[in-house]
């Protein structure tokens, strides 16, 4: 494919999702020709020339014989291969593992909140590390800012530090030395935006003196972000005068308005916003103010890319995915809710759904959902990603989807069975009291507590502002009555599952909880607050820092 120019890429995509269904199976045809002979699909297709079947066929043969998967099947695979085995999923040479371009004017400068983790090496020489540190490492970021002339405002230094905290305020310092050339906002998640510019209320005044007088914070104590930062500021005694200024109007406003005020010249701010990004929604709009559109990434996993979001200026709330059938082979097991109902069917086992057999990508109807089935170029066959999404269209031959859900079941102490998706509304319905007195939910988490019996959901909520203890209460009954789960419903009423638990925790404790992870291997750029907790160190700090508790009075 040919994309030298922007016309090239949509005559190309044009082509390819107005044929979808033939270019899936020649994409199939492709992987398994890659990949023939690896050890895994040696199981399967030994006997198969896959090189001279015809591509039809050999879709229908594929998925007769090779069993669908979930990560813990490939486990002992990929422990093979982090002890330097080869030739086992893939006959691409494997040098690293995973852990779990936008129009810019030329020589114009990316804010990007984006962080690095360091990576180590496995018995078998290979590189692990999570898959965005790989990414920021590569020649391909390097080389995307190249072709654009677009580059981020921070070095390589700053992305790698390793401290958050000391890379988030020089992102910062960067981005306000820059501030006339930066183009647009981003970073992986919307969560990373909003927690950097909640520190950035924080640092501004220590930000200014050092626009000032061209130096560097001492709370800054990594050598090499510091020599690489002051390598490129210099004192600006009139943009740090006209930041203070601007950050003096912006406290009086609660920071509303934040990113078009410091950065004028920003044509929108580009995140992932779906799924469980969306609680933070509210609080980037905040930032970003009535004028400056909020535009949401591509759908995407660690695994493969899936699709792209052909209409970058619709809300987030409301975005479509569309497919891109060269990105993988990709097959949708139909989901139907139960319903409590006796049915026929294959169940999952693991929640409310019954199961069809898997369709291929030509085969989706509209207003189905589906679980997304992955068979990649780097030995993933037939692989269950756990995604929930709803055919919303197509565009030609190719769907268009809504993510709904991670499928796995975050909620469950009896009968009920309750997804991030229902804890989500749940919080969304019980957060309504909370927002009429003028107070925010800045995050929030679950625990299903089964210690005692009954047992019963614990939902830990973080906020900003003064809200009176009736307020509160009324949220917590709130919070219980909005699950609707059936099974939830019925053993809250025969009390085979206690009264729901809210508790308010001290300013901070998510960053305590978001540290601890860090500390432990994760990235910022890829973390996400985990809607459900039963790291018995998250739980340790949620309950330390609980300053108030409520119990549900619904069903009484």
């Amino acid at each position: 494919m040919d994309t030298s120019s922007g016309d090239d890429v949509i005559s190309w995509f044009e082509e390819v999702a107005k044929n979808a269904g033939k270019v899936q199976m020649e994409t199939l045809k492709m992987i398994l020709e890659v990949n023939h002979g690896v050890e895994y699909m040696e199981k399967w297709l030994k006997d198969v020339d896959v090189h001279n079947m015809d591509a039809e066929a050999l879709q229908s043969l594929y998925v007769s014989r090779v069993p669908l998967v979930s990560h813990a099947d490939l486990e002992p695979y990929i422990q093979r291969i982090a002890e330097g085995e080869t030739s086992l999923l893939t006959k691409q040479p494997i040098t690293t593992l995973s852990l779990r371009v936008y129009p810019t004017r030329e020589e114009g400068k990316i804010l990007e909140f984006i962080y690095g983790s360091k990576h180590f090496k496995t018995k078998g020489g290979l590189l692990a590390g999570t898959a965005t540190t790989h990414y920021f490492a590569s020649q391909e970021f390097k080389l995307k800012q190249q072709q654009t002339k677009s580059f981020t405002c921070s070095p390589q230094e700053v992305i790698f530090s390793g401290d958050y905290k000391q890379s988030t305020y020089c992102h910062f310092l960067l981005g306000l030395f820059h501030s006339p050339q930066v183009e647009f906002i981003t970073s992986t998640f919307a969560y990373c935006i909003v927690q950097a510019l909640r520190l950035f209320e924080d640092y501004w005044r220590d930000l200014c003196d050092d626009l000032f007088n061209g130096t560097l914070s001492p709370k800054i104590t990594l050598p090499g972000i510091r020599r690489s930062v002051l390598d490129v500021i210099k004192p600006d005694k009139c943009l740090a005068t006209w930041v203070s200024s601007q950050c003096e109007e912006l406290k009086e406003s609660d920071w509303y308005g934040l990113i078009p005020k410091l950065w004028p010249n920003a044509k929108y701010v580009y995140s992932i916003m779906t799924g469980s990004m969306q609680p933070y929604l509210e609080k980037l709009k905040h930032y970003a103010g009535d004028r400056l559109p909020l535009v949401s990434a591509e759908y995407g996993a660690t695994e493969s890319w899936i699709g792209v979001n052909m209409d970058p200026c619709s809300p987030p709330e409301n975005v479509r995915f569309t497919v891109v059938p060269t990105f993988s082979y990709f097959e949708f097991i139909p989901l139907h809710l139960r319903y409590h109902k006796a049915c026929v069917g294959s169940t999952s086992g693991g929640d409310d759904y019954l199961e069809a057999d898997p369709v291929p990508l030509s085969k989706v109807k509209i207003g189905q959902q589906y679980e997304i089935v992955l068979t990649t170029f780097t030995g993933l066959y037939r692989y269950r990603l756990g995604d929930v999404v709803e055919v919303a269209g197509f565009y030609k031959g190719t769907p268009k989807l809504n993510f709904i859900c991670r499928r796995k079941l975050i909620l469950t102490i009896n009968i009920d069975k309750n997804t991030e998706k229902d804890l989500q509304l749940a919080v969304q319905k019980g957060s309504q009291p909370l927002i009429k007195s003028r107070a925010e939910l800045v995050d929030f988490t679950s625990h299903a507590k089964t210690e005692n019996q009954p047992g019963h959901y614990v939902v830990y909520w973080e906020i900003k502002g003064e809200v009176n203890e009736h307020i509160l209460a009324l949220c917590c009954k709130e919070i219980d009555a909005a699950f609707a789960d059936h099974g939830y419903v019925v053993s809250r009423k025969n009390n085979s599952i206690g009264p729901l638990e809210l508790c308010i925790v001290e300013p901070g404790t998510f960053k305590k909880i978001m540290e601890h992870f860090i500390g432990n291997g994760a990235t910022m750029s890829q973390f996400k607050t985990p809607r459900c907790i039963t790291n018995p160190v998250s739980l340790k700090i949620l309950n330390l820092w609980t300053v108030k508790r409520f119990h549900s009075t619904a069903y009484m």
